[in-house]
């Protein structure tokens, strides 16, 4: 077991840090209790690294081992965190954090009690602690790992800003458990370019043809790499477009323009424009770069493809999409699209009418 005085040194040590909702701090011996409890959530522990039952000797072992760390994080090895309540002192959670390369490198974790889940405490801790990690112990990457399946970690992964970076075959064991692993990351560049996109609602928004000034912008745009299975890219796009405009029995020319949100290319869109064969609008593609999400750049897209085919003598534009989490269902709905009650290829048909 390390005594604190022998631990190295190259890290600062951990101090609590507060978030609007959340007190994060090193753990003490009252904390087992909450940490064993923690540890038997069923659902909590659905993708974890530990079996269960998980035995309270273990979780005392564990607390044991960091208390007497008292903050100080060792440049190879572990540090355990407990996240509360920051009004009522109740636990919700624990973070764990692993330095790598004498603390130049860290992993991290989230875990939270599944009554706590979809508050966005695990986004609103491990923003915190990635902010802690860079700006304080100066570290050169932060990454985390998760089992394919675990949605959830997956987007407070993406939410912090971390960006996928591949996936492992059978690399994963949990007693006679075997998956894979997907890996995700940030550095201190793409972590400060997160933290200081823009978030607020954009003031104009263009749709401009592509050309050879804009078509590398265009093609590097990107979803969160779970929006993957919603979205198809830009690469795909134009590959499709390729196959309408050769095929003579579609008889479909793709009008494709890259979204300028407040002067910069935050997205793409294809749509079939109306014919006298095909009257209505369809909205092909819709790509918001993952940077630019949330800013209702997507609504002020609809319509301005609206107001186009409008111009071309449509009364209406269809539309479909693939339902599960990150759909972009709401933001259609919204918009006033009406499901036929048709399904296309897996996904929701609608229509709009004006």
């Amino acid at each position: 077991m390390t005594d604190a005085t022998e631990c190295d040194m190259a890290v600062p040590r951990f101090e609590p840090l507060t978030t609007d909702r959340l007190r994060i701090r090193t753990v003490v011996s009252g904390d087992v209790d909450a940490l064993h409890a923690r540890r038997n959530d069923v659902e909590a522990a659905a993708f974890q690294a530990w079996e269960l039952p998980y035995a309270r000797e273990d979780a005392a072992e564990l607390i044991e081992t960091m208390v007497r760390l008292d903050g100080h994080p060792p440049g190879d090895g572990w540090l355990q965190l407990a996240v509360d309540d920051v009004r009522s002192g109740e636990p919700l959670g624990d973070l764990a954090v692993h330095f790598t390369f004498d603390g130049r490198c860290t992993e991290i974790g989230y875990t939270f009690a599944s009554p706590y889940w979809g508050n966005g405490f695990a986004t609103e801790a491990a923003t915190a602690l990635a902010a802690w990690l860079f700006e304080t112990a100066g570290v050169s990457r932060v990454s985390a790992s998760m089992h394919p399946d675990n949605a959830a970690s997956i987007r407070v992964a993406e939410r912090i800003g971390m960006e996928f970076e591949g996936r492992t075959k059978n690399s994963y064991w949990v007693g006679d458990e075997n998956s894979d692993d997907v890996l995700y990351a940030m550095t201190p560049d793409s972590w400060r370019a997160w933290t200081q996109r823009g978030r607020s609602p954009v003031d104009t928004v263009e749709l401009v043809p592509i050309d050879d000034s804009n078509l590398e912008a265009v093609e590097a745009l990107a979803t969160h790499r779970s929006q993957a299975h919603l979205v198809a890219s830009v690469a795909g796009s134009f590959a499709d477009a390729f196959v309408v405009m050769t095929d003579p029995d579609l008889r479909v020319t793709p009008w494709a323009r890259a979204v300028v949100a407040d002067s910069k290319i935050a997205g793409f869109v294809m749509v079939r424009e109306p014919s006298p064969e095909r009257p209505e609008g369809y909205l092909w593609r819709l790509l918001i770069d993952r940077m630019h999400q949330r800013r209702g750049i997507g609504t002020r897209v609809v319509d301005a493809v609206v107001a186009h085919c409008a111009s071309m003598g449509a009364s209406a534009l269809t539309v479909s999409w693939a339902q599960g989490p990150g759909s972009p269902e709401p933001m259609y709905l919204g918009c006033g699209f009406v499901p036929t009650g048709e399904i296309d290829d897996g996904e929701v048909v609608a229509r709009l009418e004006w």
